[in-house]
């Protein structure tokens, strides 16, 4: 089992930064890939960012691309989340989710997800 808690949301003007931070406990987080997903009142929930299990690979979704960079700590198990450039359309609620090894956009592909954290942007 792996215990994942998202922090770091909050309210930022449009044009602003904040970093996502998830922790992780339980089985040692650092066998496992590790992605972030949102969702918006009344829309599924949509795939983010992913990191492999070394930190060696990434992946992103064309929205996020160029404005988000996933990061991870192993010795901390910590994944982090780093979103510059902030849209009134990346307000949602942030989740981390754990699962395997390799970076994925497919919400199957992962076992374990945080509470989310509230991430709201202004314009």
């Amino acid at each position: 089992q792996v215990q994942l808690v998202e922090s770091g949301g909050g309210l930022v003007q449009a044009g602003g930064s904040l970093r996502l931070s998830c922790a992780a406990s339980g089985r040692t987080s650092s066998v496992y890939g590790m992605g972030w997903f949102r969702q918006a009142p009344g829309k599924e929930r949509e795939f983010v960012a992913a990191i492999s299990r070394s930190g060696r690979s990434t992946y992103y979704a064309d929205s996020v691309k160029g404005r988000f960079t996933i990061s991870r700590d192993n010795a901390k198990n910590t994944v982090y989340l780093q979103m510059n450039s902030l849209k009134p359309e990346d307000t949602a609620v942030y989740y981390c989710a754990a699962g395997v090894s390799w970076p994925s956009y497919n919400k199957r592909d992962y076992d374990y997800w945080g509470q989310g954290t509230q991430v709201t942007v202004s314009s």
